[in-house]
């Protein structure tokens, strides 16, 4: 697990680059078979390292010696028990917070946020590293790549480390375009046949794929 272990901390000291954690406000995981990578309680972010990041089964037994894991490791295993993941982003990033303090689900008003699952559901609040956070979450998940955390922060869950980092920094703009546009009126959301639209327009178009251009036959 040396490998997920490096991958592991690199992604989060870009999170730290990027605003979404500040300090040791976060955990981040990979999975790999009955292994998972993740950081270790108390690590910081910004300067964090591979000997900073410790190796469980899914029981949250700690394989090969290390430090100790994350006091969110139940909520990891419990992602990866439930939705068959492959890797868990859990930030404390500025927007989302502030979006888990004032809403009970953040409204699809971007077609983005279908990547996401559509709305954005709030866990509600419980103590940090508590059975009652798992499951609080585990649910606001159901049928979701990401939910918020009432007065805590914000998770999001993928196949692999990049998409759930990329989940990350889209749910986080999705609350930072929430808050700007609260801040002029109500914000408009889609409804479900808008979204089923776009959801069509997306696989008939190939939306976010490169595609080449059409070239001549030759002569």
């Amino acid at each position: 697990m040396e490998d997920e272990r490096a991958l592991v901390a690199a992604t989060c000291r870009r999170l730290a680059a990027d605003g979404l954690v500040i300090g040791t406000a976060g955990n981040v995981s990979v999975r790999r078979d009955d292994r998972v990578a993740v950081t270790a309680t108390g690590a910081r972010f910004e300067t964090i390292t591979a000997d900073e990041v410790t190796v469980v089964d899914l029981d949250g037994r700690v394989r090969g010696g290390g430090p100790a894991p994350t006091s969110e490791i139940g909520l990891h295993l419990g992602i990866y028990q439930r939705f068959g993941s492959g890797a868990v982003v859990h930030t404390h990033a500025p927007a989302a917070t502030a979006a888990g303090l004032v809403v009970d689900e953040l409204p699809c008003v971007h077609y983005q946020m279908l990547q996401l699952g559509g709305s954005v559901r709030v866990a509600p609040y419980a103590l940090f590293g508590s059975p009652e956070l798992a499951q609080a979450v585990l649910a606001a998940l159901e049928g979701r790549a990401a939910a918020l955390m009432a007065n805590h922060g914000a998770v999001t869950h993928a196949g692999d480390l990049a998409s759930a980092v990329e989940h990350a920094l889209l749910l986080e703009w999705a609350c930072d375009l929430y808050r700007r546009a609260a801040s002029m009126g109500r914000p408009r959301a889609l409804d479900s046949d808008a979204q089923h639209e776009v959801v069509a327009a997306v696989i008939a178009r190939g939306y976010g794929t490169i595609h080449p251009t059409a070239t001549e036959e030759p002569r």
